[in-house]
């Protein structure tokens, strides 16, 4: 599909990666673009149309799809971590993160499609990791929710294609964001991320691998469990030593 002339909209559009994406869609001539955000008070970029949004609450995302029938590009892109590991951590943590990283998207989705598919099909974006392939102390519940939602956004590429919508997944390691204040090491850039995966729709791809390090996970899922647990291991301790 063509962003030029689009009307997209994105989630966690009041920072980061969100806002990276609704300034570069403005700037590659989107017709129009919903920036939507649990707290949309806190959206500051001139030029796009604010929606209230919070994608754990159907009656919300119902709202939100009845507010933005023109739509032909949805970028999921609102997500959380909590720092929770699955079997010693708290479950309610676990299951928020769920409800937000897959069911959230999920929901979007769901409520979304029939507006896709009267606008000549469109396209979906959704906003994954380099961890839906490995986990990690501290982070398992995330990769446990990124794991799940790329299995979901395979499911509902087969499930849209009859209809012509584009879905496209997108991983990447660590982007400079809030999210990952706490790691120094090298990140990607928000609008550098937000190029590619525009760059990727405009292509028809279905996946996206934004940077080295998610290419490099991805070309090591042919390993053994133990083989790439190890190799893990060796690339973030060579990647906290850089």
């Amino acid at each position: 599909m063509d962003i030029n002339d689009s009307v997209a909209l994105v989630t966690g559009a009041n920072r980061g990666l969100g806002r990276a994406f609704a300034q570069r869609l403005l700037e590659r001539g989107a017709r129009k673009v919903y920036a939507a955000a649990r707290r949309p008070e806190t959206v500051d970029l001139p030029g796009v149309e604010v929606l209230p949004l919070d994608i754990t609450d159907p009656a919300s995302v119902r709202a939100a799809a009845e507010a933005a029938p023109d739509v032909s590009l949805l970028i999921n892109n609102a997500g959380i971590s909590t720092g929770t590991d699955l079997v010693t951590g708290s479950l309610d943590a676990v299951r928020h993160e769920l409800e937000t990283n897959m069911f959230g998207h999920l929901g979007m989705i769901r409520e979304f499609a029939p507006a896709l598919a009267r606008n000549g099909g469109g396209a979906i974006v959704n906003v994954l990791s380099a961890m839906s392939w490995f986990g990690g102390k501290g982070a398992n519940a995330y990769h446990l929710t990124k794991a799940a939602a790329w299995a979901m956004t395979n499911g509902v590429r087969l499930e849209l294609a009859e209809q012509g919508t584009l879905v496209t997944a997108v991983h990447l390691g660590l982007a400079d964001t809030d999210m990952a204040a706490g790691w120094p090491v090298d990140k990607i850039a928000p609008t550098d991320l937000a190029e590619a995966v525009l760059d990727g729709v405009e292509a028809g791809s279905a996946e996206v691998l934004a940077d080295q390090w998610s290419r490099d996970v991805k070309s090591r899922l042919a390993l053994t469990p133990e083989e790439l647990n190890a190799a893990m291991d060796r690339a973030l301790a060579a990647l906290m030593a850089a």
